[in-house]
């Protein structure tokens, strides 16, 4: 396929419409930058997806156009069935179930980006028997990065959707045999340069690249999926950016680069937010993702631990006499749809001339920005959602923190247990408020796989149920004081 600008030069008189569609191309760069900058903010987020899928439909628009476009009924076909599919996807999947869509688009992309460079190598073996050295270095970018994209997405999918167990997945050698794999497709890479003509050689190639990406995830423990989801969505980014050489098109290697520099950013952000290296998140089979019930704990003495335990009726009149309130939501709100009774519970507070915050941590839910769409949802006002850094300070004076299915990011190990492996992670500090009301269905352990410390203590009162029944329990409590 020609560039635009290559169309140009071999057509006479299309000066006119390379320069248009470049133009094009650098309008539709500049919203998605926009876009980006608006993703920021909750408050700017929905116009800076509007403003980035503005921009993403005139660079089809304009690819469209080129007359290098050879078959415009499949690219019509296609843009129908891919709208249709993902118009169904954006209603009907829940949103815990976004970073599970998030994977699958990545591991789509990536395919996209090694067909694109398959394709392009079969193209440039049928018309001209060879390869020349850039466009085989590209095409080989495009192979590694899509492939390992496509398979490590897909099983990052399983492990969060369930099909595969959230432990990690190990063998003896393991890194040593990947390694052995990365250094025999560099080795193979090399030969195929010199031997372009060796199909059988370029398809091995292919393997291998498909074959490094399930031997990349799988050790990865399921509590790191998210990350693991966020790493790969930069690949495919880099593998847009790889198929933009090859076919020539200043957009896709733009687009690319964005994504693939907005998933690094990402990636780092969740990586700090949990005090951890990205190479620890790959390497060190962290967390095991299931939230089996644990058995009972005991403290340093042997004793059993004491759970505090309150009713819906007595947990209503903390709530309605308190001055303050800090409501920090969890995966477990999420899981319930409890966003909505949360509002409700929040406005009947509000009646009773209480002060309600929210408490964000980076990586509640599985995703960063998870907790602010659910409760962005409900019509929950931007001015109560408040960050780790801004909210912690304040619990100090708070009356009642409201923790509502958050586990790790509210365990106080994080910050005084040396021995714990979630040490130095940045938690909300909920145990310093006056007091804390946890709803939790059980005692079971959070994606850590670790025992929460803050159940126990003197101040928290546990509130067993289903995160919805709960909070509408204690609505209806509090409508009556």
């Amino acid at each position: 396929m020609l560039s635009s600008t290559q169309l140009a030069i071999a057509l006479p008189g299309t000066e006119i419409l390379g320069t248009g569609i470049e133009l094009a191309y650098l309008l539709a760069a500049s919203l998605f930058i926009l876009g980006l900058k608006r993703l920021g903010s909750p408050a700017t987020a929905r116009q800076g997806n509007s403003l980035a899928a503005i921009g993403m439909l005139i660079a089809i628009v304009a690819t469209l156009i080129n007359q290098s476009v050879v078959n415009y009924q499949t690219v019509l076909v296609g843009i129908i069935i891919g709208s249709i599919i993902g118009a169904i996807a954006a209603k009907k999947v829940a949103m815990t179930a976004m970073p599970q869509m998030v994977g699958i688009f990545n591991g789509l992309g990536g395919a996209a980006s090694a067909l694109v460079a398959v394709g392009e190598y079969f193209r440039l073996l049928n018309e001209t028997g060879s390869v020349s050295l850039d466009s085989g270095i590209t095409t080989i970018l495009g192979v590694l990065i899509g492939g390992v994209t496509l398979t490590g997405s897909f099983i990052a999918f399983s492990k969060l959707q369930g099909i595969m167990s959230g432990s990690p997945i190990t063998f003896p050698l393991q890194q040593p045999v990947n390694l052995l794999l990365l250094a025999g497709f560099l080795g193979g890479s090399v030969y195929w340069l010199i031997h372009p003509e060796s199909i059988t050689t370029f398809l091995g190639l292919v393997g291998v690249s498909l074959l490094l990406g399930v031997l990349f995830v799988i050790p990865i423990g399921g509590a790191d999926m998210p990350v693991v989801v966020s790493l790969l969505n930069s690949y495919s980014g880099l593998a847009a950016s790889a198929a933009g050489f090859i076919l020539m098109n200043n957009m896709l290697i733009i687009s690319g680069a964005l994504v693939g520099a907005s998933g690094l950013i990402l990636t780092q952000i969740m990586c700090k937010a949990m005090n951890r290296s990205i190479t620890n998140v790959l390497f060190s089979a962290f967390g095991t993702g299931n939230t089996a019930a644990g058995v009972a704990a005991t403290g340093d003495d042997g004793a059993p631990k004491v759970v505090h335990r309150v009713e819906a009726e007595e947990g209503a009149m903390m709530l309605g006499y308190a001055r303050s309130v800090v409501i920090v939501p969890g995966y477990g709100m999420a899981v319930a749809q409890a966003q909505h009774s949360v509002r409700e519970l929040t406005d009947q507070l509000e009646r009773l001339n209480v002060e309600v915050k929210y408490a964000i941590h980076p990586v509640a839910g599985r995703m960063p920005g998870h907790m602010n769409v659910l409760l962005a949802e409900a019509n929950v006002p931007y001015n109560q959602l408040y960050d780790m850094d801004d909210i912690n300070t304040e619990f100090d004076q708070t009356d009642v923190a409201l923790v509502i299915g958050a586990n790790d990011v509210v365990n106080p190990a994080a910050r005084d247990s040396q021995s714990s492996p979630i040490y130095g992670m940045p938690i909300l500090e909920v145990d310093r408020a006056k007091h804390t009301i946890v709803i939790k269905r059980g005692m079971s352990t959070g994606f850590a796989g670790i025992d929460n410390e803050l159940f126990y203590k003197d101040k928290t009162m546990m509130l067993f149920g289903s995160a919805k029944e709960m909070v509408s329990q204690l609505v209806g409590e509090v409508k009556q004081l």
